[in-house]
């Protein structure tokens, strides 16, 4: 079984769905980042931007599962 996927249309441009994951997982990180930073959670690990880099992917990921 497979699902069909619809197109976004944003001022008359058609955007594929994955596109539209793309940034709403932008949009999820970028509202975390500074509750993670306040938080002093980046500081436990050696390379901040790769523990952010891994959050984007896997909140990309779980985006595209569930929607």
């Amino acid at each position: 079984m497979t699902r069909s996927f619809h197109e976004f249309v944003i001022g008359g441009v058609l955007v594929e769905p994955f596109i539209a994951y793309v940034v709403t997982a932008l949009v999820v990180v970028l509202l975390i980042r500074p509750l993670m930073r306040f938080a002093g959670v980046l500081k436990i690990f050696s390379n901040a931007a790769i523990a952010e880099l891994s959050l984007y992917v896997t909140i990309l990921g779980l985006t595209v599962l569930f929607f």
